[in-house]
């Protein structure tokens, strides 16, 4: 493990890179256990309030992600030492304010809501892209020996990763950009019902394909949400609020 580490990270300059992903990984984790003792009301972790203001803990990490990315700036290559030490600093930050990602998105608190679970999504997606980053993967690259121009590859992977992602495949998208032959499998594949491909070419048009889409959903995507959702209750706790954004959407 150590020869590993010396190796492939040390060696191969991903000091920053895994400090980041370590990180970024503690801190949600600690930001979950802190929030969930907040709202059971459990000794002394409340909420952080100015009078009446509730000061959410987006506005920490917007504060530490300047700071870890501001040092990093300055000391940039110089020192890999305190290089990681701003890394740290940024994915502490960074953690921060994927947590609260979905209060970003809808400019309204829906932490413990159905849309809350966005936020979980996201510092998923940054753990998964971070992760393979640190094992050496690349985005959109694919070494073909020098028999075929590296710009065209990037530029076929980028338009095969959009296609996919308009089918509403978002995590074989995101992967795909570091394992192209899954956005090949993707791209070609029935997009899923509820997509923007499959409203356009599927909706009154191939009602067929529609009706395929939506039996392949039921039958297979349903099983694997159910499993991811509870996988996030059991890291995050329950999202189970009722959605004040819809309440306001019916009056």
């Amino acid at each position: 493990m150590s020869y590993w580490f010396e190796h492939s990270i040390v060696g191969a300059g991903r000091l920053p890179l895994f400090c980041f992903f370590v990180a970024l990984i503690g801190a949600f984790v600690c930001t979950r256990i802190n929030v969930r003792l907040i709202r059971a009301k459990i000794g002394w972790f409340r909420n952080v309030s100015v009078g009446e203001m509730h000061i959410h803990h987006v506005v920490f990490g917007v504060v530490l992600m300047l700071i870890g990315g501001v040092t990093g700036l300055i000391v940039g290559a110089a020192s890999q030492a305190w290089f990681a030490v701003a890394a740290s600093v940024f994915g502490v930050g960074s953690a921060l304010v994927l947590d609260e990602f979905a209060l970003i998105l809808h400019l309204h608190d829906v932490y413990w809501e159905e849309e809350g679970r966005t936020s979980v999504d996201a510092v998923f997606v940054a753990v998964a892209v971070t992760g393979l980053l640190l094992i050496g993967l690349k985005p959109l690259v694919v070494d073909f020996g020098g028999l075929v121009d590296s710009s065209l590859v990037i530029v076929l992977n980028l338009v095969l990763a959009v296609v996919t992602l308009l089918k509403g495949k978002i995590w074989t998208g995101l992967v795909g950009l570091f394992v192209p032959f899954l956005l090949v499998v993707s791209a070609v594949r029935l997009a899923r019902p509820g997509s923007p491909w499959a409203h356009w070419f599927f909706a009154g048009r191939n009602p067929r394909k529609l009706a395929r889409a939506i039996h392949r959903e039921e039958r297979w995507r349903r099983p694997v949400i159910r499993a991811k959702i509870a996988f996030q209750e059991f890291v995050s706790g329950r999202h189970d609020l009722p959605s004040t954004r819809k309440r306001r959407g019916h009056t």
